[in-house]
């Protein structure tokens, strides 16, 4: 479904991502992990278009010198240089990191404004999907966003890319700033959007709640791949063991 090959961005003479492949499978759930700069929001951003857009936009300006190379293809079409609203229309959706909400708008206003690509059946229908998935959300349908908890943010900024309907969900540190339970609950609900049929790769941090639904994951250092593997086998690397369990 996703294939990244030998992918290479540089911010200025920074290197954030250096010579990354990977691929998703249609109905997987396939983890990306790493510490804080680990290129991890990088290879998110470039896989939504966000990247490019930035670098489009810098170049208009005379300013941050941004570079991508390698390739990104996706259900084997080549999406290195298209749009992010182009990408949005063919199914990849991005999930970002930090909870990003309407704040001064309702929740279900911010539900509404995310399927601005699709039509009013789509929308109605993601919404239901939203509100079976996070019940809690349906007491707060009035509710500004600004008002809602860091875990209500988050559960409403999943549900609103879920809204755009997704066929490969990426999910950037969904899990951040989340108490143990609330990202139990959040990766529970990662189960069950799998099980709609959509396809997830996640970035994360926090890899031990995710390590037991991952298909796949990759351990990403300085912007490069350092091991990969399944789930399990992830969890059984000593390497892997010492670094994100302490063991």
């Amino acid at each position: 479904m996703l294939e990244v090959n030998e992918l290479t961005v540089f911010f200025e003479n920074a290197l954030a991502l250096n010579n990354l492949s990977l691929e998703v499978k249609q109905g997987e759930i396939v983890g990306v992990f790493g510490s804080n700069s680990a290129g991890k929001t990088t290879l998110m951003n470039t896989i939504a278009g966000l990247t490019l857009d930035k670098k489009i936009k810098e170049a208009r300006k005379g300013g941050e010198r941004i570079t991508i190379l390698g390739g990104v293809r996706f259900e084997d079409e080549d999406i290195l240089l298209t749009k992010p609203s182009h990408r949005v229309k063919k199914g990849i959706v991005l999930s970002r990191e930090r909870h990003p909400v309407f704040r001064d708008s309702s929740v279900e206003e911010n539900l509404k404004i995310s399927g601005y690509l699709r039509s009013r059946d789509e929308v109605k229908a993601g919404m239901e999907f939203v509100y079976d998935l996070f019940p809690h959300l349906t007491g707060l349908r009035r509710r500004k966003a600004g008002l809602l908890s860091g875990g209500e943010q988050q559960m409403l900024a999943i549900g609103m890319a879920l809204v755009a309907r997704p066929r490969l969900f990426l999910m950037d540190e969904p899990l951040l700033g989340l108490s143990p339970l609330l990202q139990l609950h959040i990766v529970e609900a990662m189960q069950g959007i799998q099980r709609e049929g959509i396809t997830i790769l996640v970035a994360e941090q926090y890899a031990r709640p995710i390590f037991p639904i991952i298909d796949r994951g990759y351990i990403m250092e300085n912007g490069t791949l350092i091991t990969t593997g399944t789930g399990q086998t992830l969890m059984e690397n000593p390497e892997v063991k010492s670094a994100y369990f302490g063991l």
